[in-house]
């Protein structure tokens, strides 16, 4: 059956996603990086950037689960790119180049709609006007049995779990502190919709904990 699932999802110790003032050289926010440092050296991510390099172990099993095995991807507009308000053309096409990393449907939260853009190795990106639910659903129906992944932003996560979509969640811990940036936990009570604790590593970097419900 499908599952809705975050994964891979990056939090400090203070519990920000994502830095302030996102833009075009700062796609993460200022200091976003630093709670995806357990992230970059793993084998995935540079097989992701094109190399065929990188580290095997505990992080790079968490991070191969992030991305494999999912039937479409759910974003929110600020993931897609740092453009604001209604698009300005259709030149701008997302943060990855010519063959993103999702190779699924991916679906893209937006209050602006915009005819669908078909990427090399599989990704199409599908832009939702209509609300999260609305967006859900394409997603199912896309997925082909497989799971969905809430690839983020932090809102966008926020919204789906507030409104008990989302099955499994996994946090990527990182021993930094931000101070501030966008707070994960703000509005949620994870405990009261059903989330609990089902699978911990501690590695160098982080530590992934795993909640289902």
């Amino acid at each position: 059956m499908t599952k809705v699932k975050v994964a891979g999802f990056g939090v400090s110790l203070d519990g920000f996603s994502a830095g302030t003032d996102q833009s075009l050289e700062n796609p993460l926010g200022v200091r976003g990086p630093e709670i995806f440092q357990w992230f970059f050296p793993t084998r995935t991510f540079r097989e992701m950037v094109g190399k065929d390099d990188g580290e095997t172990g505990p992080d790079d099993d968490f991070a191969r689960r992030a991305m494999d095995g999912f039937g479409a991807f759910i974003l929110g507009r600020n993931m897609f790119g740092p453009i604001r308000g209604e698009w300005p053309d259709d030149e701008w096409k997302g943060w990855w180049g010519d063959n993103p990393p999702y190779h699924a449907p991916t679906f893209i939260l937006t209050h602006h709609p915009r005819a669908p853009i078909e990427m090399l190795g599989g990704t199409t990106f599908h832009f939702v006007s209509d609300g999260i639910d609305s967006a859900l659903e394409q997603a199912r129906a896309a997925a082909g049995g497989k799971d969905i992944k809430i690839g983020g932003g932090v809102e966008t996560v926020r919204q789906y779990i507030q409104a008990g979509h989302v099955d499994e969640i996994h946090l990527a811990v990182a021993p930094v502190v931000l101070g501030q940036g966008e707070a994960l936990f703000q509005g949620l009570d994870l405990r009261a919709l059903g989330y609990r604790t089902v699978e911990h590593v501690a590695t160098g970097r982080a530590t992934h904990i795993v909640l289902a419900r």
